[in-house]
């Protein structure tokens, strides 16, 4: 299909220290033009049947008579005006600085190689292009809403958007939370004809609880049943037979490589002996009563295990059933309002991502898509912080993609 450009010229662009460039150029706008709007798409021709497409992503004005400060106040001190005196209105412009997303050849998108000639002519993008270059999906896509300063439903196809992993980043307020409402009805909405995705949500603040009591009347879809768990996190249980000496003494800080290799000895004698499961409470039993290991030694793991008890977010049995909870089309709910403590919260979702990766690895459960709210205080930037999930979810940002196992981290930084 080929597409028309529509010509409303906004301004040319313009010589700078720094371009234009291949990945950026500014241009200044016209006089009596429409305004144009940060975050705006903009459209120039680099060459015969090549377009580039950009984004303005600031606006900066200025005037001649207004460059020096010390004139501006000495006529102030007068009590005179630079407007007055002056044909000042004749001296401003305004420049418009963009961003290069890409170029427009041949019906499609394709990375910037050349920059833009100075003196080339700035226009709206037109927005058949526009929807064409961002693969938009008007039949079948998910309706996210409508895009800044254009006339454009959002619409992106869902194997787009989740064929990576994705992050919603902004300041508080910002309307993060709000977004993913609406990512997450629109995925609860669709059809199996449609295609549909397993989705995990760990839910900070208790956000996202409305959902459950949603119906497809809510959605538009009068026949159509949503599938959603809701699970509070005082519910939630870690199975210990699970868990490895290694895994648990990554759930401590301090464990020294001695205690690891004694717990690991009294963990493989209890799996041996006890196929049905076992508490914390019976592994301290278990090491209290065994008598080669050193007392100091035997202290200290007793120490990290009643530490560890005291969450109360271990047991026999796993709650929920990971390999029996996740379906395509259905929604995990994982409600940690109740959870005031962040090693509680760490806890779980260290368990939950790497359980997830490792079912999804094994093929034992469908793809799917774990939302992470306030992904900063599960994976902070420093190193130097305590952050026990940070690892399994950056083992899911290295490999979960190549196993559809995709991520979506939310957060203010």
């Amino acid at each position: 299909m080929d597409y028309a450009p529509i010509e409303t010229k906004l301004g040319t662009v313009v010589c700078t220290s720094n371009g234009p460039s291949v990945n950026a150029f500014d241009f200044v706008l016209e006089d009596e033009t429409p305004s144009v709007r940060r975050g705006e798409f903009v459209s120039s021709v680099v060459q015969e049947g090549v377009t580039v497409i950009a984004r303005v992503h600031d606006l900066v004005r200025t005037n001649r008579y207004f460059e020096h400060a010390e004139a501006v106040r000495e006529y102030q001190s007068r009590g005179q005006s630079l407007r007055s005196m002056f044909p000042t209105d004749r001296w401003q412009y305004t420049i418009a600085q963009t961003q290069v997303i890409g170029f427009w050849a041949d019906n499609r998108a394709i990375r910037p190689y050349s920059a833009v000639p100075p003196g080339a002519t700035v226009t709206r993008v037109d927005e058949d292009i526009l929807n064409a270059f961002l693969k938009l999906d008007k039949e079948d896509g998910l309706n996210l809403g409508t895009l800044g300063h254009h006339d454009l439903k959002f619409v992106p196809s869902m194997n787009r958007l989740l064929s990576k992993h994705l992050a919603i980043l902004a300041m508080s307020g910002a309307g993060k939370s709000y977004f993913v409402s609406v990512l997450l009805e629109e995925l609860l909405s669709r059809t199996k004809e449609e295609g549909r995705l397993a989705v995990v949500v760990v839910d900070v603040h208790g956000e996202y609880t409305y959902l459950k009591e949603m119906s497809g009347d809510d959605l538009g879809k009068s026949n159509l049943d949503l599938d959603i768990e809701h699970i509070r996190a005082s519910h939630f249980q870690i199975p210990v037979i699970s868990l490895s000496a290694d895994a648990i003494g990554a759930l401590v800080a301090g464990m020294s490589s001695v205690q690891r290799r004694e717990l690991r000895k009294v963990i493989s004698r209890m799996r041996s002996h006890s196929r049905s499961g076992y508490t914390l409470r019976d592994v301290i039993t278990t090491v209290r009563e065994d008598d080669n290991i050193n007392t100091n030694t035997k202290e200290a793991l007793i120490g990290w295990l009643l530490n560890l008890d005291d969450t109360s977010l271990f047991g026999k049995e796993p709650t929920p059933r990971i390999e029996k909870a996740i379906r395509p089309g259905k929604l995990l709910l994982i409600d940690l309002s109740d959870f005031v403590s962040l090693k509680k919260k760490q806890i779980l979702v260290s368990y939950l991502a790497n359980e997830l990766l490792y079912l999804r690895r094994s093929g034992r459960i469908p793809p799917f898509l774990l939302v992470l709210e306030e992904a900063h205080q599960f994976c902070p930037e420093s190193r130097r912080e305590i952050a026990i999930p940070k690892d399994r979810i950056e083992t899911i940002a290295r490999e979960g993609r190549k196993f559809f196992a995709l991520l979506c981290l939310i957060s203010q930084r």
